[in-house]
């Protein structure tokens, strides 16, 4: 007959197993920048090993003073060690890292799979010390601080407290709308840092692709805007220009998913083929540019988004949302498609979210996307020329016409 504490035994075993290579790992590291003689540092592998498993076996006994207690002898330690510290410069990553180290042995007890990775992500943190100290303090800007910052406190506290339910039928739903002001600024914080991190020519495409996600017809109006002032060539503006439509259509289908997931059936494949379209083509317009193209092509700006042109887009969404609704609501499917095409010429995903909203894949969805997507189509032709002149739109239009013809004839089809 089988022993009925046998599958507690080695469930035990094991997390006591884990809780000392998640020590070990954690110990390693800390050893290596220990230091030697009197004035060394607080702990080392042993001490990072039995400190994990103490908290694993403490843990283990489900004795809940017991676990606070070791916590409390463990802080108590690295106040002591931090007091006795007489080095000019003593902080307290060891003493931190000692006390979390515990914590990760209680946790093996619990999730053996967390407690790993929190252990990992902390070996990490430790090693990285002189690359990190180097970001802070070199590599960063003062402006990139502020605005990360910014963002940090948009998505950690604005948005889990605004409420989450549209104020007027389907639109205007706050926790959306931040949402989408998030989203906006940390695709343009990649867009700076890909800029800052990649030669130029690569920087000019990767930035075009993040660019496209907050407005692609801002982004031809911007690589226009510097074939115009002589500062790149019109090829390789246009290749970048072609590229952020990429972006638009992979949007279009996070838009609906996240609006209406039925209509992503019927918009994968024209979305996805006319991407792949812009992509090769763009990509081919970017390879060709001559060198000295790229060299200028990328302007070095210490901020790395703008608030007020992100916050410009959300609203600019949330009015077309309000808009479309309203003609719906007066004129029915008249009034979708009206306001589908008023709200394309400024933003095609704003008009199309407005389209899903209205409900599930119908007849007059399909017709009001194609042309919404001819219309938008239309509005990025005349602002390649009018912003980028004549060589730039030349470069541009038959790429942008042609991947929007492949997505509107796959849209008719399916």
């Amino acid at each position: 007959m089988p022993d009925p504490a046998s599958p507690a035994l080695a469930g035990a075993a094991a997390t006591l197993a884990a809780a000392l290579g998640c020590g070990l790992l954690i110990g390693i590291e800390r050893e290596r920048r220990k230091g030697e003689g009197p004035g060394r540092a607080l702990a080392g592998l042993r001490s990072f090993a039995l400190v994990c498993v103490t908290g694993a076996a403490a843990a283990l006994t489900q004795i809940t003073g017991l676990v606070v207690a070791g916590a409390a002898f463990v802080a108590a330690l690295g106040v002591v060690a931090y007091w006795r510290d007489r080095s000019d410069d003593p902080g307290v990553t060891t003493e931190i890292a000692l006390l979390l180290t515990y914590l990760i042995g209680v946790l093996c007890a619990w999730s053996l799979p967390l407690a790993a990775a929190l252990a990992a992500g902390l070996t990490a943190l430790l090693a990285g010390r002189e690359r990190l100290h180097r970001f802070a303090r070199h590599w960063l800007r003062p402006a990139e601080v502020r605005d990360g910052i910014v963002l940090a406190a948009l998505v950690l506290m604005a948005l889990p407290l605004v409420p989450d339910r549209p104020l007027w039928g389907n639109a205007l739903n706050p926790h959306v709308i931040v949402q989408l002001l998030a989203l906006l600024l940390g695709v343009q914080a990649a867009a700076h840092l890909a800029r800052r991190l990649l030669q130029a020519r690569h920087a000019v495409a990767l930035s075009a692709l993040a660019s496209g996600f907050v407005s692609s017809t801002a982004t031809i109006a911007t690589l226009g805007l510097a074939v115009r002032e002589g500062r790149s060539g019109a090829r390789l503006m246009a290749g970048g220009a072609l590229l952020s439509c990429v972006s638009t259509l992979l949007q279009l289908l996070l838009v609906a998913a996240a609006v209406q997931p039925a209509w992503l059936a019927h918009l994968v494949w024209p979305s996805l083929s006319g991407a792949l379209l812009a992509l090769v083509w763009g990509g081919w317009l970017v390879r060709g540019a001559p060198p000295e193209a790229a060299a200028v092509a990328v302007e070095q700006d210490e901020r790395m988004f703008s608030l007020k042109g992100a916050a410009a887009v959300a609203a600019l969404l949330a009015g077309i949302q309000a808009l479309v609704h309203a003609l719906t609501l007066w004129l029915g499917e008249a009034g979708l498609i009206v306001g589908t095409l008023l709200g394309a010429l400024a933003d095609l995903h704003s008009a199309l979210a407005a389209v899903f909203s209205a409900g599930p894949p119908a007849p007059v969805g399909h017709h009001a996307m194609m042309a919404a997507l001819a219309v938008h189509a239309a509005s990025k032709s005349v602002t390649a020329a009018l912003v980028g002149g004549r060589r730039f739109a030349l470069w541009l239009l038959p790429g942008l016409w042609g991947h929007t013809a492949l997505a509107m004839a796959l849209l008719w089809a399916l």
